[in-house]
Order: structure tokens, then C-alpha cells, then sequence
């Protein structure tokens, strides 16, 4: 999942820049970080960070660019909305980086694939439970923070494949056959370990949650 160098040409690494400078700059004036100055909620942001670098390099993968790892997108974008998820994420992209598990050139398209896009999939996924399905915690919990994960992942799983045959890396076969099944597997395993952090965290840490309003799901009228 997480691109090498020399996978792409320099049309589609350094084209990738404009956008994702697009996209940040709208995370830094639209994120809400009102909240990060609270110090228990800047903590656990920071430390979502580390736990996700740590994720992410924990990796398996046969050819350059067909690694397979948890994202944990969902999980940040639950905590603490889109736009902090998203600016989390590239921190922990630029950590692995750094370690030599992606490349410098494809890092702003690596951003788009693993991090801007599942963040935004999670977040209109919540918006569609929150609009069309009832007020109610089983809800929230299986189908925003399980279901939500698995759609997540294993429809970034599908964006990369789709890259990467636009880029002319893989064919479309061998991507489909040897590629894609993996991420039904990985969507399962994001789903439960999702599932599971976010209900720990709704019981015993309402607070860090930040989608979860417990007057919509235990104390409506």
C-alpha cells in the first residue's frame, strides 16, 4: 500500500504535490484545533500518531507497491474528525518514510491513497448513519467504526490497484488476481480491531471520540 521510489514516473509523484497542498491547506484552516488545546486530547492525538507508525510499518507485501497493512483512518477520523485524521496520517507517512518503507517522490501520492481518502470515505460513511439510520449505539458502533473500517480499507485497497494500472505499473490481471482478494482478508481484520478500539473507547473514554455524542445514542428524548 505504501508506494517505493522509482514505482512512478515524475508526472504522477510530483503531480500529486498540487493537490495534496490543496488538501492540507484546507485540514489547517477547517480543523478544529480548538479542541488539541485541551492537553489530554493533544496526547492522545500524538499518541495515535505513534501507535499508527508503528502499524503501518508492520507490513507484508511480494512486489514493490503491493504491501498490505491496517490503516487505522477510520479509528482517527472517529477521534477526532477528517481534517486532524488526515494531518495525523501524513505525519505517520513521513515517519515511515523516513524508515525506509516508502519513497520521498511518491510521499504526496502515497498521502492521497492511504490517508486522504480513506479519511474522507469514513467520514461520509458517518454522515450517511448519522442522516439515515436511527439514533441508536449498535449503529454507530457496527456500522460507522466495523463496517465503515472495512469499506475503508478495502476501497483504497481498489483505489491503489487503480493507480497503479493508470500508471502502468501492474496489469489489471495480475492486480485483480493477486492483489485485491488480499484486502476482503484485511478488511475483516481493520473491522474487528477497529470495532473493538472504538467501543473501548465510547465506555471508558467517551471523550476521546469525538463523533460520538452520547446525548444522540443514550439520552435522547
Amino acid at each position: 500500500m505504501n508506494f517505493p521510489e522509482g514505482l512512478f514516473s515524475d508526472g504522477w509523484s510530483f503531480g500529486a504535490f498540487l493537490p495534496l497542498a490543496i488538501v492540507w491547506l484546507w485540514c489547517v484552516r477547517t480543523a478544529p484545533w480548538r479542541r488539541l488545546a485541551d492537553t489530554t486530547q493533544l496526547h492522545v492525538w500524538l499518541g495515535s500518531i505513534v501507535v499508527l507508525m508503528l502499524i503501518w510499518s508492520m507490513k507484508a507485501g511480494v512486489k514493490p507497491g503491493l504491501d498490505l497493512h491496517l490503516l487505522g483512518a477510520t479509528a482517527l477520523t472517529l477521534m477526532f474528525g477528517r481534517q486532524l485524521a488526515i494531518l495525523g496520517l501524513s505525519v505517520v507517512m513521513a515517519a515511515v518514510t523516513l524508515n525506509g518503507a516508502a519513497g520521498w517522490a511518491p510521499y504526496a501520492l502515497n498521502i492521497l491513497v492511504t490517508a486522504v481518502f480513506p479519511c474522507l470515505a469514513a467520514h461520509a460513511l458517518l454522515r450517511i448513519v448519522e442522516r439515515y439510520l436511527p439514533a441508536n449505539f449498535f449503529c454507530y458502533i457496527f456500522c460507522a467504526a466495523f463496517f465503515g473500517a472495512a469499506i475503508a480499507v478495502v476501497s483504497t485497497g481498489w483505489l491503489a490497484s487503480l493507480v497503479l494500472w493508470l500508471a502502468g505499473v501492474y496489469t489489471a490481471e495480475m492486480l485483480v488476481n493477486d492483489y485485491l482478494p488480499y484486502y476482503t482478508l484485511l478488511g475483516f481484520a481493520e473491522a474487528w480491531l477497529n470495532g473493538a478500539a472504538i467501543t473501548l473507547m465510547v465506555i471508558y473514554y467517551p471523550d476521546w471520540v469525538g463523533s460520538f455524542d452520547d446525548r444522540r445514542y443514550f439520552f435522547k428524548r
